[in-house]
């Protein structure tokens, strides 16, 4: 029986939930205090409004995203901003479904060439630029040659800053952020002549279940998907069921009566997810992966190692008929609410590793869209 003092942290937690403040109700419900924010909304983020069919420009006036401290001092404004290696740009798009700014990381390799991209997908309360400190995916695809595109979840679209995933409005084939997220996508490709046959999406938290929904929703775009400390696609459809989800929910996913039990995808996945994670339960790796092993065949291999003065770790591959590896999962012993193996430059990241983004890029590459 819920006691009093249980009953009004149910409460509170559920009008925290419906303020788009996950993070703080699941923080109530653990038995801690909120933290109290005083951001407020930047100048140019997105108030909704009239918007127009895939217009994309690059912002010349100066850098939406707020950067983090250690960041400010290399950004120019008014310009795209030399990272010592490529350029990070700034820019917005606007579609039939509604607009968000993003960042844009160009190789200083590219001239023109047709390269791969990876669209990366922050986690609450966070922006790309903190995003793409704490992944260090732009160092990586200097190295590797491919473009990454930092879409931008403003406090006007969720008070946290966490992608909608738990909205029915935002789980679906051109509607709502998935639409805005997959014209975004197109555009960039289009506008910078990148090969479509290698997009990929990938995100930690809330971005990686709607790293995860985009795969449900958008196949034919995007080759592979990375999905860390995410979520399963349509296993929520109000904040309430996402507090469920979060903390692992009632069963398993399964039996064509649980939410996201119908919903399966060909796209080839690499999940990654720490056992000690109190935000999102570990639990939901599992249920993850499962929305994607509809084809797997038998003959899963299992590794296990260690990063040296790090985590240790368990991945297990899931290859097709041809036995090219078509889901991996990783699950990180010891770790966290955080991005595996990332820089402490970013919020939310375990340096104690496995490197998450070189192995999400390594797998990334071993695919190409189905029919190129």
């Amino acid at each position: 029986m819920i006691d009093a003092t249980m009953s009004k942290r149910m409460e509170e937690a559920t009008r925290l939930t419906r303020a788009g403040k996950l993070q703080e109700a699941m923080a109530l419900l653990q038995g801690g205090v909120p933290e109290a924010r005083q951001e407020e909304a930047p100048d140019n983020a997105y108030r909704g409004g009239q918007t127009f069919d895939g217009t994309c420009q690059v912002i010349d006036e100066e850098e939406p995203i707020i950067k983090p401290a250690s960041e400010a001092s290399a950004s120019q404004p008014g310009h795209a901003r030399q990272t010592g290696m490529g350029t990070f740009t700034s820019g917005h798009f606007s579609n039939h479904a509604g607009a968000r700014d993003y960042k844009l990381y160009i190789p200083s390799g590219y001239h023109g060439q047709a390269l791969p991209l990876v669209v990366m997908l922050h986690g609450c309360t966070q922006n790309p630029d903190d995003f793409a400190a704490g992944t260090n995916m732009n160092r990586l695809a200097e190295e590797q040659l491919c473009c990454v595109l930092y879409p931008a979840q403003p406090m006007t679209a969720n008070h946290s800053k966490c992608w909608n995933w738990f909205k029915a409005e935002d789980q679906q084939r051109e509607g709502g952020e998935p639409a805005i997220i997959a014209g975004m996508t197109r555009q960039i490709i289009e506008s910078h002549r990148l090969d479509a046959s290698r997009v990929y999406v990938a995100g930690l938290s809330a971005g990686a279940a709607m790293a995860t929904t985009l795969a449900m929703t958008y196949p034919d775009l995007f080759a592979a998907v990375g999905i860390h400390s995410g979520l399963p696609h349509g296993v929520a459809q109000s904040l309430p069921d996402a507090l469920g989800a979060m903390q692992g929910g009632t069963g398993p996913l399964g039996g064509g009566k649980a939410k996201g039990a119908s919903w399966a995808s060909d796209v080839p996945a690499i999940i990654f997810h720490g056992d000690r994670d109190t935000t999102v339960h570990p639990s939901n790796a599992e249920r993850v992966a499962a929305q994607y092993r509809t084809s797997r065949r038998a003959g899963a291999a299992v590794e296990k190692g260690k990063v040296a003065n790090g985590h240790g770790y368990t991945c297990t591959t899931y290859p097709n008929a041809k036995g090219e590896p078509l889901l991996e999962q990783w699950q990180i012993h010891g770790a966290g609410h955080a991005w595996s193996g990332g820089s402490t430059q970013g919020s939310y990241t375990d340096p104690k590793g496995p490197n998450a983004s070189k192995e999400m890029l390594r797998f990334f590459l071993q695919h190409r869209q189905i029919g190129s």
